[in-house]
């Protein structure tokens, strides 16, 4: 059986999870919005919005907490039974390579429980946030278009070299059981200084993109409240909601750039997948 049968043979329960995770990205875009009348009530001596604030934070535990519990147990047993198949398909004496391949099957198995929820929170988060932004301020509205424009040309600009040093660190990965059983010090050094040069490499990318995107978010933060304000937003929760909501924009897209570089890790680990090493047969995975 490979992940496609998995994913097929589970449809429901994958339905399932997504329609947790769309219900716990929705209460969560509330957030700033319930904050903001728990404010105004508490400023007008009613506590209306305080109780509803709680009631919302109430019904996000429940929903995120019992997600977590079953999907903790469902993504184990996709993972044992991918695990199987991988290694039955490969050659029968090359631990190094079943090694390896296992590890990249448990980071893509690790990519769909935690992380691919996370992603699909910030998506729906930041489509929602833009919506409410929208409404609430033009101006601001715009400028979150923009942003993102441009944090998405960052990015864009180092995928393929992304792409081409993962594929690297990976060759060296595949590496790793037979440098360790050369019990050669100068071999097994050689091997960790290559790994961790292409992490290095892979790092100093990521850093660069996350610095020029976090300088173009600081800026659109200063600006936003600045313009909140000559717009004559006076009310103490109005405007701390609006600032809450360019705030959580601003996470989204500081967050989802770094999920796209997962993404083309697991990218270039599904195609590598695919590939049986010495006859140049398909995995089905």
């Amino acid at each position: 059986m490979d992940i496609k049968q998995l994913l097929k043979r589970y449809y429901w329960r994958f339905l399932l999870t997504l329609s947790f995770i769309t219900i716990e990205a929705i209460l969560g875009i509330l957030f700033p919005l319930f904050i903001g009348y728990a404010i105004d009530d508490a400023i007008g001596k009613t506590y209306t919005g305080i109780f509803l604030l709680g009631g919302l934070g109430l019904v996000l535990i429940l929903i995120g907490g019992g997600r977590r519990l079953l999907d903790s147990r469902f993504y184990a047993n996709i993972y044992t039974q991918a695990g199987m198949q991988t290694v039955k398909q490969l050659d029968k004496n090359d631990n190094s390579l079943k090694v390896a391949r296992l590890s990249m099957l448990g980071e893509m198995v690790k990519f769909m429980e935690n992380d691919l929820p996370d992603i699909i929170t910030h998506t729906i988060g930041l489509l929602g946030v833009i919506v409410i932004i929208g409404i609430l301020n033009l101006k601001i509205f715009i400028g979150c278009l923009l942003i993102a424009f441009l944090v998405a040309i960052v990015y864009s600009l180092s995928s393929s070299r992304t792409l081409e040093i993962n594929a690297t660190y990976n060759n060296e990965l595949e590496r790793q059981v037979n440098a360790l059983s050369a019990q050669k010090e100068p071999v097994l050094r050689l091997h960790l200084l290559k790994l961790m040069k292409w992490n290095i490499k892979l790092s100093d990318i990521e850093t660069l993109n996350f610095s020029v995107s976090w300088l173009f978010m600081i800026v659109f933060l200063l600006l936003s409240i600045f313009v909140a304000v000559s717009d004559g937003i006076i009310q103490y929760g109005a405007l701390f909601a609006l600032v809450m909501y360019v705030f959580q924009f601003i996470e989204s897209m500081v967050s989802l750039p770094l999920y796209y570089q997962q993404w083309l890790r697991l990218k270039e680990i599904f195609g590598r997948l695919q590939k049986k090493k010495k006859s140049g047969e398909l995995i089905s995975l």
